[in-house]
């Protein structure tokens, strides 16, 4: 199965000029193709990293120095133009055999669904840049003037000053993996834990001596120490949490304001008081004035672990959480991408009638196999093996012989999801990258970063360990 995926990986190679720059989403030639033969910025980062971990740079060096040059393009949408700083979503590779020219054509959001910019590309971009100077030991690509030029710019778009009272970063609908009409607009938990790592991971590759850098640098320092202050206080649920909430009182005014987000209690939906088990916890989706998303996504929860953005006790407590609701959480194909789904009249308003998004299909509740190295990674920092272990077990029984599907459906993952693309590539590479970090656990040096004992924010123990 591992040789299997490697040769379909190596298939979906695209090449610029003769040099490999990158992994096009899916290689499925039974389905239109619509984007899938691009090169997606998130979508590359599992397949960057199995080939960094197979000790194959090349690909992963191009593809980052690519992007860097895209993100220079004057990105215009109508008669707008989008901050300097921002990456693109994808890119595609046009080849003219006639005149043997290779030409590259970039997506800033502009052909997206929605035309929609992607925030999560410019954090994966830093994240991938991290890993690759982890991996490599090589300083002299973070250290080029354009790669440094190219940190600075992602990093002026996001701490740029405004009207904002939180440390968080304010973002439109399907602005991330999740890019459609879901409901996440607002304060979503994954950008939030990418923009937490991408601080981190940047505040290790720029120069100091570098001019504006020191300034930059403190800048950096003060909000991450707000966001990690604001994420593990107000963004964390567990029983002790959620029973608070429950006792809420409303209208609260002045600097004394317990429910400082005037939060109804009565909006808690019924489903979260049977999901939340008594040892546990998880961050939610959301949190904007008078608005609280319970739901769970992975790939935030994740990242805050592998982040370091969750405190070791908050860490500990997802992963029982992770265990306690496996049947939900995981399912029969994992990993559950969000949960639970929307459905009926909520469906309705939340995703505006999206035939793609019903219930427990795509991202609404869907299973996505490509999760499985998250979900390892975080497995492998908290010292649980055993339940990575059996996740990629479960994975393994099916996923080669239903044809490396994008995503399943149904509330347990049993079926191929109705719009899946066979062959995908992250599926593929997300597969490989979980089984290579259990073989060789010091991989996750590349996806990881340590709790920096520095930051001043002053947090609890979580509830859940006082039981």
């Amino acid at each position: 199965m591992i040789g299997e995926a490697w040769e379909h990986l190596r298939r979906s190679i695209v090449y610029f000029r003769g040099n490999p720059v990158g992994t096009i989403a899916a290689n499925d030639s039974a389905e239109e193709v619509l984007n899938y033969n691009q090169v997606f910025v998130r979508d590359f980062v599992p397949s960057a990293l199995a080939f960094l971990m197979n000790g194959e740079s090349d690909i992963v060096k191009n593809f980052l120095l690519k992007a860097l040059r895209l993100q220079a393009w004057e990105k215009r949408i109508d008669n707008f133009t989008l901050g300097q700083g921002a990456m693109p979503a994808s890119f595609k590779v046009l080849h003219d055999p006639v005149r043997r020219t290779d030409t590259m054509v970039a997506d800033f959001g502009e052909s997206a669904i929605g035309r929609v910019a992607p925030v999560d590309s410019g954090f994966w971009w830093i994240i991938l840049l991290r890993a690759y100077t982890r991996s490599t030991g090589d300083h002299s690509l973070a250290d080029m003037p354009d790669c440094q030029r190219g940190i600075k710019l992602i990093l002026t778009l996001c701490l740029a000053e405004g009207f904002d009272t939180f440390p968080t970063l304010l973002c439109a609908d399907g602005c991330c993996m999740v890019d459609r009409r879901m409901g996440i607009y607002g304060y979503p938990i994954e950008i939030q834990a990418l923009f937490f790592m991408a601080l981190r991971c940047a505040k290790t590759m720029l120069k100091q001596e570098a001019p504006g850098n020191k300034e930059l640098l403190e800048r950096i320092d003060k909000r991450l120490n707000a966001l990690s202050y604001h994420m593990r206080n107000y963004f964390w649920l567990d029983h002790h949490q959620l029973n608070s909430i429950y006792r809420y009182k409303t209208e609260e005014y002045s600097h004394t304001a317990v429910n400082k987000f005037n939060v109804i209690p009565e909006s808690i939906p019924d489903w979260v008081f049977d999901f939340m088990p008594m040892r546990g916890g998880y961050f939610i989706g959301n949190v904007s004035p008078a608005r609280m998303d319970f739901r769970w996504f992975l790939l935030g929860n994740c990242v805050a672990i592998l982040s370091s953005m969750a405190t070791s006790e908050q860490a500990e407590a997802i992963m029982d959480l992770i265990e306690e609701r496996w049947e939900d959480l995981v399912g029969e194909m994992p990993l559950k991408i969000s949960y639970p789904a929307i459905e009926g009249h909520e469906w309705r308003i939340v995703t505006g009638f999206d035939p793609k998004n019903t219930r427990w299909s795509y991202h609404n509740g869907g299973s996505w196999p490509v999760l499985l190295w998250l979900l390892t990674a975080a497995c492998v920092k908290t010292g649980r093996p055993q339940m990575a272990r059996r996740a990629i077990e479960q994975a393994e029984q099916r996923l080669s012989l239903d044809g490396w599907p994008e995503y399943y459906d149904g509330k347990l993952g049993r079926y191929i999801g109705k719009q899946a693309r066979k062959l995908q590539t992250w599926s593929i590479a997300g597969y490989l990258v979980a089984k290579m970090l259990l073989e060789d656990p010091t991989h996750l040096g590349m996806v990881s970063l340590d709790e920096d004992r520095n930051m001043k924010t002053l947090m609890t123990r979580s509830a859940s360990w006082t039981v």
